[in-house]
Protein backbone atom coordinates (compact mmCIF):
# COMPACT_ATOMS: atom_id res chain seq x y z
CA UNK A 1 0.00 0.00 0.00
CA UNK A 2 1.17 3.74 -0.63
CA UNK A 3 -1.33 5.99 0.55
CA UNK A 4 -1.30 9.54 2.26
CA UNK A 5 -2.44 9.76 5.88
CA UNK A 6 -3.37 12.47 8.22
CA UNK A 7 -3.31 11.54 12.18
CA UNK A 8 -4.98 13.84 14.65
CA UNK A 9 -4.39 13.30 18.15
CA UNK A 10 -6.79 14.70 20.35
CA UNK A 11 -4.99 15.17 23.97
CA UNK A 12 -6.54 14.08 27.04
CA UNK A 13 -9.86 12.55 25.24
CA UNK A 14 -11.64 9.93 27.19
CA UNK A 15 -13.70 7.61 25.30
CA UNK A 16 -16.76 8.53 28.03
CA UNK A 17 -16.14 12.37 27.30
CA UNK A 18 -15.91 11.77 23.48
CA UNK A 19 -19.45 9.80 24.01
CA UNK A 20 -20.94 13.12 26.47
CA UNK A 21 -20.03 15.59 24.45
CA UNK A 22 -22.95 14.71 22.46
CA UNK A 23 -21.63 16.26 19.09
CA UNK A 24 -23.35 13.73 16.67
CA UNK A 25 -20.37 13.04 14.16
CA UNK A 26 -19.45 11.28 16.72
CA UNK A 27 -21.87 8.26 16.23
CA UNK A 28 -21.31 8.73 11.92
CA UNK A 29 -17.74 8.04 12.54
CA UNK A 30 -18.49 5.12 14.67
CA UNK A 31 -20.06 3.81 10.90
CA UNK A 32 -17.97 4.96 8.47
CA UNK A 33 -14.69 4.11 10.69
CA UNK A 34 -13.30 1.30 12.34
CA UNK A 35 -12.99 1.90 16.00
CA UNK A 36 -12.08 1.49 19.75
CA UNK A 37 -13.19 2.61 22.64
CA UNK A 38 -10.94 0.71 24.96
CA UNK A 39 -7.11 1.48 23.14
CA UNK A 40 -4.14 1.56 25.90
CA UNK A 41 -2.00 4.53 26.13
CA UNK A 42 1.60 4.04 27.82
CA UNK A 43 2.30 4.52 31.43
CA UNK A 44 3.16 7.26 32.75
CA UNK A 45 0.52 8.34 30.80
CA UNK A 46 1.96 11.94 30.59
CA UNK A 47 1.84 14.03 27.01
CA UNK A 48 5.36 14.00 25.79
CA UNK A 49 6.12 10.49 26.84
CA UNK A 50 2.61 9.10 25.23
CA UNK A 51 3.57 10.61 21.82
CA UNK A 52 6.64 9.62 21.60
CA UNK A 53 5.76 5.84 22.52
CA UNK A 54 3.12 6.90 19.61
CA UNK A 55 5.97 7.69 17.03
CA UNK A 56 8.60 5.45 18.29
CA UNK A 57 6.18 2.28 19.02
CA UNK A 58 8.22 1.80 22.08
CA UNK A 59 7.46 2.16 25.76
CA UNK A 60 9.11 5.00 27.49
CA UNK A 61 11.29 2.95 29.17
CA UNK A 62 13.02 2.82 25.73
CA UNK A 63 12.50 6.19 24.49
CA UNK A 64 13.88 7.91 27.77
CA UNK A 65 11.57 10.68 28.02
CA UNK A 66 9.17 9.73 31.31
CA UNK A 67 8.16 13.53 31.80
CA UNK A 68 7.23 16.12 29.86
CA UNK A 69 11.13 17.33 29.56
CA UNK A 70 12.30 15.64 26.08
CA UNK A 71 15.29 13.36 27.44
CA UNK A 72 17.67 12.55 24.18
CA UNK A 73 17.73 9.01 23.77
CA UNK A 74 20.70 6.74 24.87
CA UNK A 75 19.58 3.88 22.10
CA UNK A 76 18.56 6.28 19.24
CA UNK A 77 15.22 4.73 17.80
CA UNK A 78 13.91 5.73 14.58
CA UNK A 79 10.56 7.60 14.74
CA UNK A 80 7.79 7.24 12.08
CA UNK A 81 8.39 10.80 10.63
CA UNK A 82 12.17 10.08 10.27
CA UNK A 83 10.92 6.65 8.28
CA UNK A 84 8.94 8.74 6.35
CA UNK A 85 11.96 11.35 5.51
CA UNK A 86 13.84 7.69 4.69
CA UNK A 87 11.72 6.96 2.18
CA UNK A 88 11.34 10.13 0.85
CA UNK A 89 7.70 11.26 2.03
CA UNK A 90 6.77 14.84 2.83
CA UNK A 91 5.56 15.28 6.31
CA UNK A 92 3.90 18.02 7.97
CA UNK A 93 2.86 18.99 12.05
CA UNK A 94 0.80 21.87 13.28
CA UNK A 95 0.59 21.55 17.19
CA UNK A 96 -0.31 23.55 19.94
CA UNK A 97 2.34 23.03 23.13
CA UNK A 98 5.99 23.73 22.34
CA UNK A 99 7.22 20.56 23.77
CA UNK A 100 5.61 18.09 21.07
CA UNK A 101 7.93 19.76 18.32
CA UNK A 102 10.76 16.88 19.95
CA UNK A 103 8.44 14.14 18.34
CA UNK A 104 10.25 14.73 15.33
CA UNK A 105 14.02 15.12 14.53
CA UNK A 106 15.40 17.96 13.04
CA UNK A 107 15.04 17.78 8.89
CA UNK A 108 12.53 15.31 9.15
CA UNK A 109 9.76 18.56 8.79
CA UNK A 110 8.95 20.03 5.39
CA UNK A 111 6.57 22.15 6.98
CA UNK A 112 5.35 22.93 10.79
CA UNK A 113 2.94 25.42 12.22
CA UNK A 114 2.67 26.12 15.98
CA UNK A 115 0.58 28.20 17.85
CA UNK A 116 0.77 28.79 21.47
CA UNK A 117 -2.89 27.12 23.13
CA UNK A 118 -3.50 30.24 25.34
CA UNK A 119 -3.08 32.97 22.31
CA UNK A 120 -6.65 32.80 21.02
CA UNK A 121 -9.45 30.88 21.85
CA UNK A 122 -9.74 27.89 20.00
CA UNK A 123 -6.71 27.37 18.72
CA UNK A 124 -6.94 23.71 17.85
CA UNK A 125 -9.64 25.24 15.10
CA UNK A 126 -6.58 27.53 13.70
CA UNK A 127 -4.36 25.18 13.53
CA UNK A 128 -6.84 22.56 11.79
CA UNK A 129 -7.29 25.79 9.07
CA UNK A 130 -3.51 25.67 8.79
CA UNK A 131 -2.87 21.93 8.19
CA UNK A 132 -6.02 22.48 5.72
CA UNK A 133 -4.50 25.13 3.76
CA UNK A 134 -1.04 23.30 3.21
CA UNK A 135 -3.15 20.49 2.49
CA UNK A 136 -4.76 21.70 -0.55
CA UNK A 137 -1.90 23.51 -1.76
CA UNK A 138 0.72 21.10 -0.97
CA UNK A 139 -0.88 17.43 -0.81
CA UNK A 140 1.58 16.66 1.67
CA UNK A 141 2.49 12.33 2.21
CA UNK A 142 2.25 12.82 6.09
CA UNK A 143 0.40 14.98 8.40
CA UNK A 144 0.20 15.44 12.08
CA UNK A 145 -2.27 17.78 13.64
CA UNK A 146 -2.48 17.81 17.52
CA UNK A 147 -5.14 19.65 19.45
CA UNK A 148 -4.28 20.21 22.87
CA UNK A 149 -7.07 22.28 24.42
CA UNK A 150 -9.05 19.46 25.31
CA UNK A 151 -6.64 18.91 27.95
CA UNK A 152 -4.93 22.33 29.14
CA UNK A 153 -8.28 24.46 28.90
CA UNK A 154 -10.60 22.03 29.26
CA UNK A 155 -8.82 19.18 31.78
CA UNK A 156 -6.53 20.88 34.14
CA UNK A 157 -8.09 24.11 34.01
CA UNK A 158 -11.83 23.01 34.77
CA UNK A 159 -11.46 19.04 35.24
CA UNK A 160 -12.04 16.29 33.22
CA UNK A 161 -15.72 15.52 32.36
CA UNK A 162 -16.59 18.65 33.61
CA UNK A 163 -18.96 20.92 30.72
CA UNK A 164 -16.58 23.01 29.65
CA UNK A 165 -14.06 19.91 29.14
CA UNK A 166 -16.68 18.21 26.86
CA UNK A 167 -17.23 21.41 25.04
CA UNK A 168 -14.04 21.00 24.00
CA UNK A 169 -14.22 17.69 22.74
CA UNK A 170 -17.43 19.01 21.03
CA UNK A 171 -15.09 21.51 19.31
CA UNK A 172 -12.35 18.95 18.36
CA UNK A 173 -14.21 16.51 17.28
CA UNK A 174 -15.78 18.98 14.74
CA UNK A 175 -12.05 19.87 13.76
CA UNK A 176 -11.78 16.64 12.50
CA UNK A 177 -15.49 16.31 10.96
CA UNK A 178 -13.89 19.48 8.74
CA UNK A 179 -10.82 17.78 7.90
CA UNK A 180 -12.21 14.50 6.58
CA UNK A 181 -15.51 15.94 4.88
CA UNK A 182 -12.44 18.64 2.95
CA UNK A 183 -9.97 15.70 2.17
CA UNK A 184 -12.60 14.03 0.33
CA UNK A 185 -11.15 10.48 0.72
CA UNK A 186 -7.80 11.77 -0.65
CA UNK A 187 -6.10 10.59 2.98
CA UNK A 188 -6.40 7.58 5.32
CA UNK A 189 -7.61 9.66 8.78
CA UNK A 190 -6.37 8.15 11.97
CA UNK A 191 -8.05 10.04 14.96
CA UNK A 192 -6.84 9.04 18.85
CA UNK A 193 -5.91 10.56 22.47
CA UNK A 194 -2.66 10.35 23.66
CA UNK A 195 -4.14 10.09 27.28
CA UNK A 196 -7.34 10.97 29.10
CA UNK A 197 -7.50 12.24 33.08
CA UNK A 198 -9.14 12.36 36.41
CA UNK A 199 -10.18 15.22 38.24
CA UNK A 200 -7.71 18.30 36.90
CA UNK A 201 -4.40 15.57 36.48
CA UNK A 202 -3.37 12.84 34.59
CA UNK A 203 -0.58 10.54 34.76
CA UNK A 204 -1.19 7.44 36.47
CA UNK A 205 -2.29 3.69 35.91
CA UNK A 206 -5.70 4.42 36.70
CA UNK A 207 -7.87 3.38 34.13
CA UNK A 208 -9.27 6.73 33.13
CA UNK A 209 -5.67 7.97 32.70
CA UNK A 210 -4.52 4.80 30.44
CA UNK A 211 -7.95 4.19 28.22
CA UNK A 212 -8.07 6.05 24.93
CA UNK A 213 -10.59 6.02 21.58
CA UNK A 214 -9.09 5.58 18.28
CA UNK A 215 -10.63 6.24 14.68
CA UNK A 216 -9.50 4.55 11.79
CA UNK A 217 -10.90 6.11 8.40
CA UNK A 218 -10.10 4.64 5.21
CA UNK A 219 -10.30 1.99 2.56
CA UNK A 220 -8.03 -0.10 4.37
CA UNK A 221 -10.33 -0.77 7.27
CA UNK A 222 -13.71 -1.99 7.28
CA UNK A 223 -16.72 0.74 8.75
CA UNK A 224 -18.79 0.33 11.81
CA UNK A 225 -16.02 -2.26 13.46
CA UNK A 226 -15.29 -1.86 16.62
CA UNK A 227 -11.22 -3.13 17.16
CA UNK A 228 -9.75 -4.98 20.17
CA UNK A 229 -6.62 -5.37 21.95
CA UNK A 230 -5.43 -2.01 20.51
CA UNK A 231 -2.23 -0.12 22.10
CA UNK A 232 -1.18 3.35 21.14
CA UNK A 233 2.30 1.82 20.34
CA UNK A 234 0.17 0.15 17.30
CA UNK A 235 -0.25 3.30 15.54
CA UNK A 236 3.32 4.34 13.84
CA UNK A 237 3.70 0.61 12.89
CA UNK A 238 0.27 0.89 11.45
CA UNK A 239 0.55 4.21 9.49
CA UNK A 240 3.76 3.24 7.94
CA UNK A 241 1.99 0.05 6.49
CA UNK A 242 -0.61 2.37 4.91
CA UNK A 243 2.07 4.92 3.33
CA UNK A 244 3.71 1.55 2.30
CA UNK A 245 7.19 2.53 4.08
CA UNK A 246 9.27 -0.26 5.99
CA UNK A 247 8.93 -0.23 10.06
CA UNK A 248 12.01 0.68 12.25
CA UNK A 249 13.33 -2.79 13.41
CA UNK A 250 13.34 -1.73 16.97
CA UNK A 251 9.11 -0.77 16.84
CA UNK A 252 7.38 -3.35 19.28
CA UNK A 253 3.83 -2.30 18.07
CA UNK A 254 2.16 -3.99 15.50
CA UNK A 255 -0.01 -2.93 11.88
CA UNK A 256 -3.43 -3.16 12.09
CA UNK A 257 -3.86 -4.00 8.74
CA UNK A 258 -4.83 -6.86 7.71
CA UNK A 259 -4.99 -7.73 11.82
CA UNK A 260 -8.13 -10.26 12.20
CA UNK A 261 -9.66 -7.84 14.26
CA UNK A 262 -10.02 -5.05 12.33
Amino acid sequence: MNNKVILISIDGMRPDGLIKCKNPYVDELKKKASYAFDARTVFPSVTLPCHMSMFHSVPPERHGTTTNIYMPQVRPISGLFEQLKNADKVSAMYYGWEPLRDVSRPGSLKEAGYTNAYSFEHTDAMLTEKALSYIKLAKPDFVFLYMVETDEKGGHDNGWMSDVYLDYINHAIGNVQRVIEETNGEYTIVVTADHGGHDRAHGSDMDEDMTIPMFFYGPQFVPGREIRGVSILDIAPTIADIMGVAPAKEWEGKSLIGDENV
